[in-house]
C-alpha cells in the first residue's frame, strides 16, 4: 500500500508514524514544503525572547531522522499545487529547482497546516515587517533585532500577539499592540479580557483598541504605521492578525471545505472523497459542546488528529472524539485559560445558561504568597449541565482548567462538580477548590 501525506509537521508525521509503526510493508512518501520537519511551532516566541535557546531546540525529528530510522520518505522543498482524486495523483513543484513532480498514492492524507494572514495594506513589503509562524520566520525576526530596533508594534491581540508582547519586553522593547476590535484575546469575554488589558498597561504596553491599520510607511524599512486614528513611529511591526488553513490548492479537487476553507472531515478523518484523509489545522475539528463542526487550530489538536488518521488509513476504525475548546496562555506575570463556551458564544449558540463570576485565592488565603483568581462559569439553565469556563491569575489556572476541560468532555453538571474529590494542602489549595467555591454560589437542585 502507498500512502502520500502532504504535511511534514504535527498532523502529518503523526499519522506518518503510526503507518510505519502497524504496517511493516507500507511504502510511505512525506512531502514538505519546507525544509524542517517535525518542530515546536508554540516555542517560536520563546526563542525569539531568549527563553530557549535555540530553534533547534525545537526540532523534535529531522527529514534525515525519519528517512533513515523509520523509512520515510521524507521529502523537503517540495509544494503541492494539485490533486487529482480520480487519478489518485497529486502534482506540484521543487521549491527550489522549479522542477514539476507528482505521485501516485493509494491513501492520501492532506495535512498542510495553516499560514499567517498576510493584510494588503500598502508597505507590508518593507523591511522590518514580519509574519511569525515557522522557524525561518523567528530567523528573520532574531535578524532583525539585531539592528538599533526600540519601537516594535504588533497587529492583533491574540495568543501570538500576546506572546511575542512579552517576549518583545523581556527583550527590552517599548511595545504596541494595535487591535481591530475592542478588546485583547477575543477567546475571552469582555469582563474577563479586563484583567489583560490590567496587566497590559502595569507593564507599559501601549494599547491601541477599535484601530484599523491603514498603510505601513517607509523607505527601505518600516519607520511609521498609520491607522484610522493616528499615525505611530516603529523600528518593527509584527503582523499577528490569525491564519488561514492551508487548502487553496484544493480548488476543483472536489474535496469538500467550511468554515474558512477549512477541509470538512468525518470522525475517522476521511474527508467525501474516498482515500482522501485530512488532519490538523487544515481541516475542521467536531467540537463537543456546540455539537458540530468548528475550526480552533491547535498543535494538540493537530497531533491527535494526525494519528487518528495514520491509524484509519489502516482500515483501523479509530474515532476522533472531538474538542472541547480549551486553550492556555501565559502572559506576562497572568495566565489566561478557557474552555467550552464563552458568554458571547453561548449567545451566539442561543443556548440558555447562567453565569457565575467569582473572584478567590489560588490557594489558602493564610498560607503566603495566594494570588487573585478571577473565575467564570457558564452552565444550562434547566440541567445544570457545564457550558464552559475562564480563568485568570498567577498561579493555579492550569490545573483548574484541565479539571473543567475534564468535566466538559464527560458532560457533567455543576452540581457534581462539588462532590469532586480533589486534592488539598494549604500550599496549593483551600478545602473547597476555587472551581467548587464558585460553583456552590448558586443554589442547590
Amino acid at each position: 500500500m502507498k500512502y502520500v501525506i502532504i504535511g511534514g509537521d504535527a498532523a502529518g508525521m503523526s499519522a506518518a508514524m503510526q503507518i510505519v509503526r502497524n504496517d511493516q510493508e507500507a511504502e510511505v512518501i512525506t512531502l514538505e514544503k519546507g525544509e524542517i520537519y517535525s518542530y515546536g511551532q508554540c516555542g517560536l516566541p520563546y526563542v525569539i525572547g531568549g527563553k530557549v535557546s535555540s530553534t533547534n531546540d525545537l526540532i523534535v525529528r529531522s527529514a534525515d531522522t525519519f528517512r533513515e530510522k523509520y523509512g520515510i520518505n521524507a521529502y523537503t522543498h517540495t509544494e503541492v499545487k494539485r490533486v487529482d482524486e480520480k487519478e489518485k495523483k497529486v502534482y506540484g513543484i521543487h521549491t527550489k529547482t522549479g522542477e514539476g513532480f507528482f505521485h501516485s498514492y493509494d491513501k492520501l492524507l492532506i495535512a498542510t497546516g495553516a499560514s499567517p494572514n498576510q493584510p494588503d495594506w500598502p508597505g507590508v513589503e518593507l523591511g522590518h515587517v514580519h509574519l511569525l509562524k515557522t522557524i525561518p520566520d523567528a530567523k528573520k525576526i532574531q535578524e532583525s533585532l539585531q539592528e538599533e530596533i526600540q519601537n516594535v508594534t504588533i497587529v492583533g491581540g491574540g495568543y501570538i500577539g500576546l506572546e511575542m508582547a512579552e517576549n518583545f519586553l523581556e527583550l527590552g522593547k517599548k511595545v504596541r499592540i494595535i487591535q481591530r476590535g475592542g478588546q485583547l484575546a477575543s477567546l475571552f469575554d469582555e469582563e474577563m479580557a479586563a484583567h489583560i488589558h490590567e496587566e497590559a498597561k502595569r507593564k507599559g504596553i501601549e494599547l491601541c483598541l477599535e484601530e484599523d491599520v491603514e498603510a505601513l510607511i517607509g523607505e527601505e524599512n518600516v519607520r511609521e504605521i498609520h491607522t484610522n486614528k493616528g499615525t505611530y513611529e516603529t523600528d518593527l511591526v509584527l503582523l499577528a492578525t490569525g491564519v488561514h488553513p492551508n487548502t487553496r490548492f484544493l480548488e476543483g479537487s472536489g474535496i469538500k471545505v467550511g468554515i474558512k476553507g477549512a477541509i470538512e472531515v468525518n470522525a475517522y478523518m476521511e474527508t467525501n472523497v474516498k482515500d482522501i484523509y485530512a488532519a490538523g489545522d487544515c481541516a475542521l475539528h467536531y467540537h463537543r459542546i456546540k455539537q458540530k463542526n468548528d475550526y480552533v487550530p491547535l498543535g494538540t489538536t493537530a497531533n491527535k488528529q494526525g494519528r487518528i488518521a495514520g491509524l484509519n488509513m489502516l482500515e483501523k476504525g479509530v474515532p476522533f472524539q472531538g474538542i472541547v475548546g480549551s486553550s492556555i496562555i501565559q502572559f506576562l506575570e497572568l495566565t489566561l485559560g478557557r474552555t467550552g463556551l464563552t458568554e458571547k458564544e453561548a449567545k451566539e449558540l442561543h443556548f440558555p445558561y447562567e453565569v457565575i463570576s467569582f473572584q478567590t485565592k489560588s490557594h489558602a488565603g493564610y498560607y503566603p504568597q495566594a494570588e487573585d483568581l478571577y473565575l467564570k462559569l457558564l452552565y444550562q439553565k434547566d440541567s445544570g449541565l457545564l457550558l464552559g469556563g475562564q480563568i485568570i491569575g498567577k498561579q493555579g489556572v492550569d490545573k483548574r482548567i484541565d479539571v473543567l476541560a475534564t468535566a466538559l468532555y464527560h458532560k457533567m453538571t455543576v452540581h457534581e462538580l462539588e462532590d469532586l474529590d480533589l486534592s488539598y494542602s494549604p500550599p496549593y489549595n483551600s478545602v473547597w477548590d476555587p472551581i467548587q467555591q464558585a460553583v456552590k454560589r448558586r443554589s442547590p437542585k
